[in-house]
């Protein structure tokens, strides 16, 4: 009895095709370079080529790390309202310069970041208003310290709103 092996078989790319494929790849969304570097990987390109193709997508302005980084900053704080501590951690995780991190936190004003806040954990408290209080408070510092909220104000807020 004979069994057909498959071997799995990856597309390759021409340097090229593969540069085009990333041309798609990098105006459809803000990307970083880190994720470039890992899709020209996955494409199975050798380093010479990623040096290349990266180098090409920066000088036609396909790739632009502090654009990345302030549209980043700014979509998070606006859609899923994170804070500048879980903003500045991503962008650490994405390889994103100190420079280009400062710049992206100064797309956030002081008073929006504040008035976001309020209204965040006003929400989430009254969310929580089935829970006892202890448990209450718990869940709410919780929920605002793992979307990065500074702790200092995390605290405070939470033991205003429990009295």
């Amino acid at each position: 009895m004979y069994f057909k092996v498959r071997l799995k078989t990856h597309k390759t790319y021409t340097v090229t095709e593969a540069k085009k494929r990333l041309e798609r790849y990098c105006a459809y969304q803000e990307r970083c370079h880190k994720e470039v570097i890992s899709k020209l990987r996955e494409m199975r390109m050798i380093p010479d080529a990623i040096d290349l193709i990266v180098h090409e997508l920066i000088t036609h302005g396909y790739l632009n790390e502090t654009r990345f980084a302030t549209s980043f900053a700014r979509g998070k704080f606006r859609t899923k309202k994170w804070g500048r501590n879980r903003i500045v951690r991503e962008l650490k995780l994405r390889d994103i310069s100190q420079y280009n991190i400062k710049l992206a936190l100064k797309e956030i004003t002081d008073t929006e970041y504040r008035e976001t806040f309020e209204a965040l954990s006003q929400k989430r408290w009254l969310q929580l208003e089935n829970e006892p209080l202890l448990k209450r408070k718990k869940k709410l510092v919780d929920y605002l310290l793992y979307r990065g909220w500074e702790p200092t104000w995390v605290w405070e807020k939470a033991n205003d709103l429990s009295q």
